[in-house]
């Protein structure tokens, strides 16, 4: 336990951060259209392959790949500043995000160089969106368990199966898949491997998923002896559950995971500001400033532990499983703040984007590992299973 607490000491971003900072901020101001607070609320989920574009010809997509792929050479510092930054100001991140965050960084660690050389430059000019293929039907949170089965066969690999809850699908160029490519089920994380599979292939087939909100962010995705060629596999045959955790602890680790609500906080303190009798809500909001503050320096710690070249998991997985909770309180709260004064007028913005985030917030804890899963992994890292 102690050495899981050390990783959570006081940490701070480089200086040198700062002014980086300021040309993420000068670029929303130039490049990002004004938004009500509605639609700057689904940042996350956000879909502009336009402003991606933008973001890239800036050199801000794939910011930590080396500059021989097409990135930035940024470290997680930066990166950080700039996950801050554009969720702050609601801009909508989604068609790139995954490729940047996690896709690029795997495909870089364990990749060859041919699919470095492939895939890199495509995603850091944000040609190629990446999604993620890990849940499936009937199989819950447990990864382990995963049915979708690459066989071999001559040229290549023959892919069968299907996926569920994948961002984006209908919109992405390539999905990450973790399949079985030997054994049973029942063999757990052995014979797991990971494939990049063209979503544009014969055989694959995407069905978008309507969510509470009306939108259709997730999908499912089947794959119906799908063919995929001998360089669709990313590492070495059975290494899938090991390159999983790795990427999972860049996806679980970002400042992404305490900011899904913030635009909504942001927007509700700004109509406090200019309505009588707000001091009553200045305790509310100085337990989320306070909460906020922490959060953010516990995943600043965790980005220290990825610039040192480590993988910090468990770490990631507590910042996730907390993060989730202050997310989700966030549009909670405010509901029961708009209540507490049934004659009060409702700023229309508010009510649009309180509606919004409360409709979507339980997804927070689904996506990136239910709370479950991710106090099982908590657990087994302080010894207590």
């Amino acid at each position: 336990m102690s050495q899981l607490l050390s990783a959570f000491r006081l940490a701070a971003l480089p200086p040198e951060t700062h002014a980086f900072r300021e040309e993420v901020k000068a670029f929303l101001r130039a490049h990002l259209e004004p938004a009500p607070a509605d639609v700057r609320a689904r940042s996350w989920m956000g879909f502009s392959a336009g402003f991606s574009k933008k973001l890239a010809a800036r050199g801000w997509v794939g910011v930590t790949l080396p500059a021989q792929y097409g990135g930035a050479s940024l470290d997680a510092f930066s990166r950080f500043v700039l996950v801050e930054e554009l969720l702050a100001a609601g801009a909508p991140v989604s068609a790139h995000w995954i490729a940047d965050r996690q896709s690029g960084p795997l495909i870089l660690k364990f990749g060859t160089e041919a699919q470095r050389a492939f895939y890199l430059p495509k995603i850091c000019a944000a040609e190629a969106f990446f999604c993620i293929g890990m849940s499936e039907p009937n199989s819950g949170s447990d990864l382990a368990s995963v049915a979708t089965r690459a066989v071999r066969c001559e040229g290549g690999w023959r892919l069968n199966g299907r996926k569920i809850w994948t961002t984006n699908a209908q919109h992405c160029h390539y999905m990450i898949a973790l399949v079985r490519s030997s054994g049973e089920s029942k063999d757990r994380q052995q014979g797991l491997s990971q494939f990049i599979v063209d979503l544009s292939l014969p055989g694959v087939s995407v069905r978008p998923i309507h969510d509470l909100a009306g939108d259709a962010h997730f999908s499912e995705v089947l794959f119906d002896d799908v063919l995929l060629a001998d360089d669709a596999l990313i590492g070495t045959e059975g290494s899938g559950w090991a390159q999983v955790n790795a990427e999972l602890a860049f996806e679980r680790s970002g400042p992404e995971r305490i900011y899904s609500s913030i635009v909504l906080l942001e927007h509700w303190i700004a109509c406090l500001r200019r309505t009588p009798g707000a001091s009553a809500h200045a305790a509310t909001i100085g337990r989320f400033a306070a909460h906020l503050a922490t959060l953010r320096n516990m995943s600043i710690a965790v980005t220290t532990k990825l610039v040192n070249g480590e993988s910090p998991v468990v770490e990631a997985a507590l910042v996730k499983d907390i993060g989730t909770e202050f997310e989700q309180s966030i549009p909670a709260v405010i509901e029961a703040a708009i209540a507490m004064d049934p004659e009060g007028a409702v700023d229309p913005e508010l009510y649009r984007a309180v509606a919004y985030v409360s409709q979507v917030a339980p997804t927070f804890s689904l996506r990136g590992g239910t709370r479950e899963i991710l106090r099982g992994m908590i657990a087994r890292g302080l010894g207590l299973r």
